[in-house]
């Protein structure tokens, strides 16, 4: 399982977790309310230190409630204190509980005074009623509501309310969140939406230039690295890009290279990225493809599957996977990038087949003659990928033209076995460059070939 929010905390989906079975205490009234019937448990298996208001601290090794699966990226979790808004007013309490309009809705704020609490608790018994209860401490150092029950902490006050109302107008039935100023973040990052604030960004060194511009690292908030595309003025389509990057934002996967946003506010424009420190993997191969075992070789490939598999899962097309547009990380991760970007391309030359700078070497027939794209022509350049993997970096049919490659594909030649890949391994590749799309297979075969392989190498 990955990661979570709470009622008034969020963080993605990037920690991750694993279940447990236990239900604690038995369930009273609300869709998500404490003890719900089937709410699942979760341990943290790392540490993830909050950014913001609306982010969850974790610890390793504690327990977390899943309140609600938000989507794919963002789930909502109640750590034990999941019952506190830090920073939420009278007012506003009142407004989320009167939104929440169920009985027995509560939060646990900070009051003005600062050290103080107050359980601000809705009830319908008179009429849409918010009642602002201080939490108090008694002369011993314990904590209460209803002077007669007392206890060590603030959480245990709001356990033994949960069950009992004993002096307030009703139980504390429903832990409320300001969900509604929670915005979800990627990969930790507490963004607002997918648009991300200029002046949150640090540039530092230039890392290269794209089909789109120069790529520098930076600094989100002076503490997180992340790679800055600058788009320059007339590269890209950039309204549609825009709204496709709302869908690209929410793919999600260790194999893939996250986006993290935009920026709108200027131009040029700017995407922000995952910083991967050890570059693309066309150069990496190039100048450390030698010292890399077979079976390094092998992961190499299976990462880039697997991410591949994650964008066939989500009917996501690549459109120009090549070792130059895969990315390694520091610990030698390979992680796919640029998926789906260029259909934003203004430059003839890169996006028709007869350009001087379009992938013919890595597209199938369907493509260079009919522009025909599925997962199937992703599948056909992942084999050309792994040819690069395993001859260390070479350019595919180096020696001949984009018009000599288009008549020797057209006519069935295929690229030779690379030294390094044994019969089997070349094997699965071949099966990639199948004529027919339908002869080729999906990720998901390649990936469970490519994990027999790595399994039984011989």
């Amino acid at each position: 399982v990955l990661l979570l929010l709470c009622p008034s905390h969020q963080v993605h989906t990037h920690m991750h977790m694993h279940t447990r079975t236990k239900l604690p205490h038995p369930p009273p009234e609300g869709e998500y309310g404490p003890g719900a019937a089937g709410r699942l448990n979760v341990i943290a298996m790392y540490d993830f230190t909050a950014k913001e208001d609306t982010d969850l601290t974790l610890r390793q090794g504690e327990e977390y409630v899943i309140l609600h699966k938000q989507d794919q990226l963002w789930w909502r979790a109640q750590d034990k204190h999941g019952w506190y808004c830090k920073n939420v007013t009278r007012t506003e309490a009142e407004q989320l509980l009167r939104q929440e309009d169920k009985e027995g809705c509560f939060v646990v704020r900070e009051s003005s005074h600062q050290g103080v609490y107050t359980v601000s608790l809705y009830t319908k018994i008179t009429d849409g009623d918010v009642r602002h209860y201080q939490i108090k401490v008694s002369d011993s150092g314990q904590f209460y509501l209803a002077e007669k029950h007392t206890f060590d902490s603030i959480a245990d006050v709001i356990r033994y309310h949960e069950h009992n109302a004993a002096g307030l107008v009703t139980r504390l039935r429903y832990a409320v969140g300001p969900m509604g100023r929670c915005v979800p973040a990627t990969a930790g990052f507490s963004f607002e939406k997918w648009e991300i604030n200029p002046s949150d960004l640090t540039f530092m060194k230039e890392l290269g230039a794209g089909q789109f511009g120069v790529v520098r690292l930076g600094k989100w908030r002076a503490q997180h690295k992340v790679a800055i595309k600058t788009i320059k003025e007339g590269a890209m389509l950039e309204e549609d890009f825009i709204e496709e990057a709302k869908v690209m934002m929410k793919l999600c996967h260790p194999k893939l290279v996250q986006l993290y946003g935009v920026c709108l506010q200027q131009r040029p424009l700017l995407i922000v990225a995952e910083f991967m420190e050890n570059g693309c993997l066309l150069n990496f191969l190039r100048q450390r493809g030698r010292t890399l075992k077979e079976a390094w070789l092998l992961s190499m490939c299976q990462d880039v599957c697997e991410g591949m598999e994650y964008l066939e899962a989500h009917q996501f097309l690549h459109r120009d996977l090549a070792a130059r547009n895969c990315l390694v990380n520091e610990h030698n991760v390979v992680k796919v990038s640029d998926f789906g970007l260029t259909r934003y391309v203004l430059d003839n030359q890169y996006t028709s087949s007869s350009g001087a700078k379009f992938p013919v070497k890595w597209s199938p027939p369907e493509v260079l003659h009919f522009s025909k794209y599925s997962s199937k022509s992703d599948v056909w350049s992942f084999g050309v990928v792994m040819w690069e993997i395993y001859s260390e970096g070479r350019t595919p049919f180096e020696n001949r033209s984009n018009l000599e490659v288009v008549n020797d594909i057209t006519r069935g030649v295929r690229l030779y076995r690379p030294h390094r890949a044994s019969q089997p391994l070349y094997a699965i590749m071949y099966r990639c460059w199948h004529e027919r799309p339908e002869g080729r297979p999906k990720f998901s075969e390649l990936l469970e070939e490519i994990q027999k392989l790595a399994e039984n190498p011989d």
